[in-house]
């Protein structure tokens, strides 16, 4: 029987106070997509940045076509035909599309000179960018791009390579739904052409679709395997944090409350053409659903002051808040979540602790000096709230997961007692039982009479967890919808605008 594409074997890899991996051994045929699925913290990410040559095993060895590959480097990595997707995003904004896919691999011309040949660059990559259906120029800044646009690019990178072996690690955690459709179908297709895929995701839905295996990860271990015919989603909830995830959405309470926040002929630089008014209640979870670039995060980056407001008012409680300064929007009780942790939800270079306290240090000081024992109190107070894998208030923020990242953001703002939250994309790239945690704690929020406002591009997500939903289209409201209108139909019909405003 010839040998695995690729096989690891007992691989361990141990961090500072961490043992991120405990003798995982993984194999993947030719032509077969695995899905490896875990908690955050399970040691998904570490074991394919491991197989990617960002990391070296401790103990352990990676076989290529049953030959033993010495990987230390990323180069080493794309050199053996493995393509890496990364969760979060690895590009160059100030780069154009094309200098992003072919970046220290550009085609070059004129001898000697080494001239970039730019005319075979943007040609290339446009095969690239229409087998994902990405309608945009080669020639197009990175930093004009939506997130989700971002990412298909880095998955047009990967394509480039040639990979035998594509790593996509939660490929789809900023894209619409329409855009994980077209790469799920690049997935079956690379199936087909003999590309092994190693597919990490928190949407179980996505890998009861495309996968061929399941294997599970928890705490660093292998802890089971799933074949094709037993892939459902309460056999992988099962392997994946060893119980029953039982009401993962919490229901809302059916008593109105009191109007909280209300925002009033709000135009954003982003949609100067059409100005936005709702309000969010006390006690509820206020959805906002739409496509990507309907405006949705730019209203709410508006609301608290990121960018600045054209025109328009925002009320917290009957008292007008200052737009366009965040500190006073802050003060006021209202805090924002952003979509995107590492780049502006979070310090990573800083501690647990340092991230956690940063926003309200006034909290912390007598006669203007930082108390370091209430920091701690604090941060320990939050890590167990809400169940932040760490193994120290002290570790830094870059060395956690993703999903604990997001927690710290989340974490941040619920130490300063909230009066209005906005969360936008909430669970990216967390796991299943953790997002059943955020669930609850979003739902302990409106117990408190905490307005939560929340946009997701998960539409599940938003069906579930919101107690009214608002859908936005290019930069205006569509309609809103009651809990007793809500269904996936009437959510999108508005965002496509096949269906009046309510």
């Amino acid at each position: 029987m010839p040998a695995p594409l690729l096989e690891l074997k007992g691989i361990s890899k141990r961090f500072p106070g961490v043992v991120a991996l405990d003798n995982v051994s993984l194999a993947v045929e030719k032509g077969e997509v695995v899905a490896l699925i875990g908690e955050n913290g399970a040691g998904k990410s570490t074991l394919m940045k491991t197989l990617g040559g960002v990391h070296q095993p401790d103990e352990g060895e990676i076989c290529i076509n049953g030959n033993v590959a010495s990987i230390r480097s990323v180069s080493d990595s794309v050199a053996l035909g493995i393509g890496f997707v990364h969760q979060e995003l690895n590009n160059l904004d100030n780069l154009d599309v094309a200098a992003n896919i072919y970046l220290g691999r550009e085609p070059m011309w004129g001898g000697p000179l080494r001239l970039v040949d730019r005319q075979k660059m943007e040609s290339d990559s446009l095969i690239y960018l229409r087998r994902l259906g990405l309608d945009v120029s080669p020639r197009t800044l990175l930093s004009s791009l939506s997130l989700a646009q971002q990412q298909m690019v880095e998955i047009a990178k990967a394509l480039s390579q040639n990979a035998r072996i594509l790593i996509l690690d939660e490929p789809t955690s900023s894209l619409t739904q329409g855009e994980t459709d077209r790469l799920l179908q690049t997935v079956r297709d690379l199936r087909d052409e003999g590309v092994s895929v190693l597919y990490i995701s928190h949407r179980l839905g996505e890998i009861r679709q495309i996968a061929n295996r399941v294997v599970a990860l928890r705490d660093g271990k292998n802890v089971g395997g799933l074949a094709r015919e037993q892939i459902t989603h309460d056999n992988m909830v099962r392997l994946m944090v060893g119980r029953d995830v039982k009401n993962f959405y919490v229901a809302g309470s059916t008593v109105p409350r009191h109007g909280r926040l209300q925002a009033r002929n709000v135009r954003t630089r982003f949609r100067p053409a059409h100005a936005v008014s709702f309000d969010a209640a006390g006690g509820e979870i206020l959805g906002f659903a739409g496509l990507v670039g309907a405006g949705r995060s730019e209203l709410m980056q508006t609301i608290f002051g990121v960018d600045a407001a054209l025109e328009g008012t925002v009320m917290l409680d009957g008292k007008a808040i200052t737009l366009g300064n965040v500190k006073s929007t802050i003060g006021s009780g209202i805090y924002l979540v952003p979509e995107d942790r590492r780049k502006t939800g979070l310090i990573v270079a800083m501690t647990v602790r340092e991230n956690i306290t940063l926003p309200g240090l006034w909290e912390y000081t007598t006669a203007g000096l930082i108390s370091r024992q209430r920091e701690d109190v604090e941060s320990e107070r939050q890590v167990k709230s809400l169940r932040i894998k760490t193994p120290t208030i002290e570790a830094k923020a870059m060395n956690l997961s993703g999903g604990n990242q997001q927690k710290i953001v989340l974490g941040k703002w619920l130490a300063l007692s909230p009066k209005v939250l906005i969360v936008d994309e909430p669970t990216r790239g967390i796991d299943v039982g953790a997002k059943a945690e955020i669930y609850r704690l979003l739902r302990e929020l409106t117990d408190r009479d905490v307005a939560v406002i929340v946009v997701s591009s998960d539409l599940e997500e938003v069906l579930n967890i919101s107690d009214r939903i608002i859908v936005m289209r290019e930069g205006q409201i569509a309609g809103t919808l009651q809990r007793d209108q809500f269904s996936e139909k009437s959510v999108m019909d508005l965002a496509f605008g096949t269906t009046a405003a309510a």
